[in-house]
């Protein structure tokens, strides 16, 4: 095991608190470069069930789908196109417990959200009209305060349903910077092959205003 696989699978240990998916690496992958898709998937497959297990879902994909999902996010496709790809993946299945046309841009960005793999275009809140912007910093403040979306709408002066779909987000953003970006960042080292020391230089330099952040309390009444 090279040193980059190491700091890998101390990231995934990390995220999850185990170390079967990456033992499992191990034995099949020896190198990123060299690594199969099929033990890449396993490895995926093992951290969307334990995002599963510590977050709860908020769509009827199972992991499998999940894990086509964050493949989506960082080979940067849209969530139309993922949501494509996943229909056509469910269509060739012998069973499926969901219906692929029930499966849209909006499943998809639903399931990215439960990952923590937001896209910065998830965040612009600017609107079509004056009554419909504000800044996402602020929804994201008001958030972290426990305001309801009713209270964020009247204080932010923009529709309800706006700032429910905004609110999604900064949930997620809090939720991740509450895990320290764990699971996003394994999910982009495992798919990407990104340079681990990078962003474990970054982690190190955002440690002490993460660690301020870290008893935001993120249970918003909707």
């Amino acid at each position: 095991m090279n040193e980059k696989t190491a700091e890998l699978r101390d990231l995934f240990v990390d995220a999850t608190g185990g170390d079967t998916a990456t033992e499992r690496q191990d034995a099949k992958r020896g190198t990123l470069v060299d690594s199969d898709e099929e033990s890449v998937d396993a490895t995926a497959r093992d951290l969307v069930a334990a995002m599963r297990e510590r977050y709860g879902f908020s769509t009827d994909l199972d992991d499998d789908a999940y894990v086509l999902v964050a493949r989506g996010r960082f080979d940067d496709d849209g969530d139309e196109a993922v949501a494509a790809a996943l229909r056509d993946a469910l269509d060739g299945r012998e069973e499926a417990d969901l219906d692929p046309d029930a499966v849209d841009a909006e499943t998809v960005r639903t399931a990215r959200l439960d990952l923590h793999l937001v896209r910065e275009s998830d965040r612009e809140a600017d609107g079509d009209s004056a009554d419909a912007e504000f800044a996402y910093a602020d929804l994201k403040r008001l958030t972290a305060a426990g305001n309801s979306i009713v209270e964020c709408a009247e204080e932010l002066g923009a529709p309800p349903d706006r700032v429910a779909r905004y609110a999604a987000v900064a949930r997620t953003d809090i939720a991740s910077t509450r895990a320290n970006d764990r699971f996003h960042d394994t999910f982009r080292d495992l798919l990407t092959d990104a340079d681990i020391e990078g962003s474990l230089a970054s982690d190190a330099r955002e440690d002490g205003l993460k660690e301020a952040t870290e008893d935001i309390e993120t249970d918003v009444s909707l």
